[in-house]
């Protein structure tokens, strides 16, 4: 595959999935023995990115992911990304707050023969649970 045609892959890996909670879109855009590597608690293969995706949309209403830098090297993409959404429902044993929240990433997506075979994930979780008001930001008081 080109190196054109793996970002196109990437791209729509986050548009159809994270940003529109197209699921199908794992089945085409995955491997049969596609594998994640995410601090998240989620099921092994593609039912697992699918469990991830549910699950965030779930919680972050008008949930939208905007890469912002991809890098390409032979068979591995790499992504920086910034995820936006308002935190509407439970999320890891949190109930919904309301709060608007920014959360960014870099994921290393591996394809072969044009589907996704592994996808390492790293995303500011601290941050985020700091935005939900989990963690106290750095000198807050209360």
């Amino acid at each position: 595959m080109s190196t054109e045609e793996n970002k196109a892959i990437v791209s729509r890996f986050f548009e159809e999935g994270p940003s529109k909670g197209n699921l199908s879109a794992a089945d085409e855009l995955l491997s049969a023995n596609f594998v994640m590597h995410a601090p998240l608690p989620a099921s092994p293969g593609i039912e697992g990115i699918n469990e991830v995706i549910t699950t965030c949309r779930a919680a972050f209403e008008h949930l939208n992911v905007t890469i912002e830098d991809m890098v390409v090297e032979g068979d591995y993409v790499v992504a920086r990304f910034t995820a936006h959404g308002i935190h509407k429902g439970n999320f890891m044993g949190l109930p919904a707050t309301g709060k608007p929240i920014t959360m960014t990433g870099i994921e290393i997506f591996r394809i072969k023969d044009g589907k996704i075979t592994e996808l390492w994930a790293e995303a500011n979780l601290l941050g985020l649970m700091q935005q939900l008001g989990i963690i106290p930001m750095p000198g807050d008081q209360s």
